[in-house]
């Protein structure tokens, strides 16, 4: 992994690379059976190298714990690795000049299950026309792995009613035979 994200930090396959203070390649077990995958680092992320560690992060975090899951059993990754400006969504050239990172991540992880956070992974991996609120928490078998698409955790957050959703989202990870 490490020549990997040598690799992935001299990219300039978009032009996101100019803008950032850190790459975010991704962080966590890497012989995981699960990685969450979001869609790109915000400012927090950029500033610390590291996926999920703002808001979002911390309330990901008290998700994983109510299930008995820590970051160290898990791996976390981004679509996109550096931080689009203002936090927008990536725009599909960047996630097309990026995905195979996270692919090669993947790859080498090899892991049973990829829970989508959020539309963006989830219409990438799943279903291009995957609708997070109707379809959340559905299990998808598909390429020999398990496929899950939940909400954002910055989307609960702004909305705190789809919290215990997203719990029982993930709740289902547990019944899975890993």
């Amino acid at each position: 992994m490490r020549e990997l994200f040598k690799q992935c930090n001299a990219c300039k396959g978009c032009e996101l690379y100019r803008s950032r203070t850190n790459l975010v390649f991704g962080v966590g077990n890497e012989k995981a059976d699960i990685i969450f995958v979001g869609e790109a680092p915000g400012e927090q992320e950029d500033l610390l190298a590291e996926p999920f560690v703002g808001r979002s992060g911390k309330f990901l975090d008290e998700m994983l714990r109510e299930i008995g899951l820590t970051r160290e059993d898990i791996y976390i990754a981004n679509i996109i690795k550096c931080r689009p400006p203002q936090n927008r969504d990536p725009k599909p050239s960047e996630q097309d000049a990026c995905i195979h990172w996270l692919e090669k991540q993947i790859e080498i992880i090899d892991p049973k299950v990829i829970v989508c956070l959020g539309r963006i992974p989830a219409t990438r991996f799943i279903d291009k026309d995957f609708k997070v609120t109707k379809q959340h928490g559905e299990l998808i078998q598909k390429n020999g792995r398990i496929y899950m698409g939940t909400f954002h955790p910055a989307a609960i957050l702004r909305n705190m009613n789809n919290k215990i959703l997203m719990q029982g989202d993930l709740a289902k990870l547990k019944e899975i035979k890993l």
